[in-house]
């Protein structure tokens, strides 16, 4: 049961969560994407006011520790490790994530703090948080860890996009039925959801109780993203004729609407709207990047749309600042970090009207929202800020305001508040002997008590091994299928003339 319905002043931390072990399994670490920045912030908070907070997640290709260093003096426990990095299978189209290999809890466990933690936070469970969430619940009820979920990316909806006709939408339901059935369980005692797009469908797909969901928004920088980070320089070397700087930052892939974006801009040049389109983000899969980037097909030739690669810190900054209007084309976001950026930067937004980025924007006032399907509305939003810079201000100055009220020690300390209620939660059920051990049928009370005693931990045991048979049977079909599409973009990679073909082996694989 969640427990944020307690009235705390999130202007402060729960000093009680000082020394307390906290697990935290994320799917990606490092400067990776919104939910990997996301998480720094909250482990930086939690660590600088004294939680051992210990980091686990799969390798990626960036291999950077991000996060904020605990000092010696801090750390009492010998055995607890700041960071762990898991093998697993890189994903084709996003390099940067990879699918956990199937791994033991206990082992988890062990390489982390000795022995169990206090509390375990699962930042947008998948490959690992799945697996995670499957074992806590083979253990006796007083043996399981309390959890706690951040549910902040739409896996249902990137397989709906990413894999072919029918397995788009069988994956969809698959993940709609593991994630539900998952997030129920007594174990998990609270999911914080982003948006209203999340608490939908965590009510109406995953049927989730309405008590268990908590409200957790994303926060901006706003001494980093500035508008006075502006530089004039970079808008020249952009758009040296005083061109219009229409500007997106995401990870270049298919799924982030891309292909809407390439429409929309090529209808924006037909209307003769002097532009450059700047486009920040990278995929270390080459065949994913060139084909998003043969989208935009004759804009490329003419210079209008710029592929600046992967940036990160000051230099992302600057280059939100130094732009005039922020497209937002993906309608698979939970939240929409990006967009929170862009109006803190002093930048307006447009944005289709689907997922987090609904929840951010007050359209007409900080930015303009388009029905997610209407590409002419899209365009023509597009025009008017473009051509009437008196409103391209007015809206920044709006959003910038709106940004100013999302910091982030406010939501980190939301966050933090209500792990230090569960683990006190936890605590004092276990002293009251409000949790019992599960039993697995009336008939197991009739044993005595030594027979109990000797069954229970065999019992467990068996539990978690037929836990794990499911985990590797899945990883079994995902990693075949994962397979099968690093083949197909092998064979595009080294086939100079596959354009002949009458439809690339890459994207029949991925639909």
């Amino acid at each position: 049961m969640a427990t944020a319905q307690k009235s705390h002043n999130f202007d402060s931390f729960p000093s009680g969560l000082a020394g307390k072990r906290i697990l935290l399994c994320t799917e990606s670490l490092g400067p990776v994407n919104g939910v990997s920045r996301t998480t720094k912030m909250l482990v930086d908070q939690l660590r600088s006011h004294g939680a051992l907070v210990s980091v686990v997640a799969p390798y990626n290709h960036t291999k950077i520790n991000t996060f904020n260093p605990i000092s010696s003096s801090s750390n009492a426990n010998s055995l607890y490790r700041e960071e762990i990095r898991l093998t697993g299978y890189p994903l084709p189209f996003n390099p940067e994530l990879s699918v956990a290999y199937p791994v033991r809890l206990s082992e988890i466990y062990r390489r982390t703090f000795g022995g169990p933690p206090d509390l375990i936070y699962l930042a947008s469970p998948a490959s690992l948080g799945f697996q995670v969430m499957l074992q806590v619940r083979q253990h006796a009820k007083e043996l399981q860890v309390p959890v706690i979920c951040n549910f902040q990316t739409d896996l249902a909806g990137y397989c709906s996009v990413l894999f072919p006709w029918p397995l788009g939408g069988i994956a969809n339901r698959i993940f709609g039925f593991v994630q539900g059935n998952l997030f129920r369980d007594s174990s998990v005692k609270t999911i914080f959801y982003p948006s209203t797009f999340v608490k939908t469908y965590l009510d109406k797909v995953a049927n989730v109780p309405t008590n268990k969901m908590e409200v957790l928004r994303r926060g901006v920088d706003t001494k980093g993203f500035d508008p006075a980070k502006k530089s004039l320089a970079l808008r020249e070397e952009w758009a040296p004729n005083g061109e219009l700087i229409l500007f997106t930052c995401s990870r270049i892939a298919g799924e982030k609407g891309f292909g809407f974006l390439a429409q929309a801009a090529k209808k924006l040049d037909e209307e003769g709207l002097d532009f450059k389109l700047v486009i920040v983000g990278g995929n270390r899969n080459p065949v994913v990047f060139q084909e998003v980037k043969d989208m935009f097909g004759p804009l490329n030739e003419k210079g209008k749309v710029i592929f600046v690669g992967f940036k990160v810190g000051e230099d992302l900054m600057t280059h939100y600042a130094s732009a005039d209007i922020f497209l937002h084309c993906s309608v698979t976001e939970t939240f929409g970090l990006v967009v929170l950026e862009a109006m803190a930067s002093g930048v307006p937004v447009i944005a289709r009207d689907e997922g987090g980025p609904s929840d951010i924007i007050e359209h007409g006032k900080t930015g303009f929202l388009v029905p997610p399907d209407d590409l002419d509305d899209f365009v023509r939003k597009t025009l008017l800020l473009g051509r009437d810079s008196r409103l391209r201000e007015q809206i920044a100055l709006a959003g910038r305001a709106f940004a100013c009220d999302a910091t982030w020690d406010r939501i980190s300390n939301k966050a933090a508040w209500q792990m230090f209620d569960t683990i006190e939660q936890f605590e004092q059920n276990k002293k009251s002997g409000a949790s019992t051990t599960q039993a697995p049928s009336v008939g197991w009370l009739l044993l005595s008590a030594p027979a109990r005693r000797f069954l229970l931990p065999k019992i467990i045991t068996a539990k978690i091994a037929f836990s794990l048979s499911i985990i590797f049977g899945f990883w079994g079909i995902v990693g075949s299928y994962l397979v099968l599409t690093d083949i197909g973009h092998m064979f595009k990679t080294h086939t100079p003339r596959v354009s002949t073909l009458k439809k690339p082996i890459s994207r029949w694989i991925r639909g």
